[in-house]
């Protein structure tokens, strides 16, 4: 089993760190298939994320998908989505939300898949700061409420709003870390962590694949080819988001 967890988080560490988005989303309901709890499976997919994260953002600096110096516009981009992100997830653990699931579901569904459609348009707007700040409220209204559609909504909607695609993926891989942390803490705090194994095996999965999916990442020639790849994953997430919320 130790073996299975290391290679599934491995695989979804790989796809999250070179495209920007899909490891909690995957690896989630998976886990939760096979029988884990719930209240184990968050804080391990959280602090596993949260360290493949890190070691992933080291290599897109060193690779130059990024630059994390302290005054480039990707570190501006990630204070601003990692502070607005850190306060959601406070929110979302000490507050209930009273908002239907599937009409949550629903929205964001929609919404990502309304992303897709225009990264694969190719249409572009010219980059501005509240651009920038509207794409950190509405990715951190996603992960406060429902813990996902973070991932694609930051990538998808830096792009979008003007950004290179390799800096994007690397500034939504350095965001998350804070924010995943923060979660991970509340969870310890509140509730405690029974068991330690699934979060050993997944983060040893994670940091394994991190430094080789910052290195695909680095292997992409033009932003044209990153926006038909994560256009196309976004409006299939989209999709399957609305199949399971109205359909299964």
């Amino acid at each position: 089993m130790g073996f299975s967890l290391i290679i599934g988080a491995f695989i979804c560490e790989f796809i999250d760190s070179s495209l920007g988005m899909l490891y909690g989303t995957i690896l989630s309901p998976v886990l939760i298939i096979a029988g884990f709890e719930p209240l184990i499976v968050v804080p391990s997919i959280l602090l596993s994320q949260a360290v493949g994260g890190l070691i992933a953002a080291v290599f897109h600096h060193r690779f130059k998908n990024v630059s994390f110096l302290p005054k480039s516009d990707d570190s501006k981009t990630v204070y601003i989505i990692t502070i607005l992100g850190i306060i959601a997830t406070i929110i979302s653990v000490f507050v209930a939300v009273n908002i239907p699931k599937t009409a949550l579901k629903t929205y964001i569904g929609v919404l990502v898949f309304c992303v897709g459609v225009i990264l694969l348009s190719r249409h572009k707007l010219n980059f501005s700061w509240r651009k920038i700040l509207i794409v950190g409220i509405v990715s951190s209204f996603n992960k406060g409420l429902s813990g996902g559609g973070f991932g694609p909504v930051v990538t998808s909607g830096q792009l979008v709003s003007g950004r290179e695609g390799k800096s994007s993926i690397g500034v939504t891989t350095l965001a998350e870390v804070p924010i995943c942390i923060t979660g991970f803490l509340l969870y310890l705090f509140i509730k405690g962590i029974p068991d330690w194994h699934l979060v050993v095996f997944l983060s040893i999965g994670a940091i394994s694949a991190a430094p080789l999916g910052a290195f695909v990442t680095s292997k992409f020639r033009s932003d044209k080819n990153l926006r038909i790849i994560l256009g196309s994953l976004v409006i299939i997430l989209g999709i399957w988001t609305l199949t399971k919320t109205w359909l299964l």
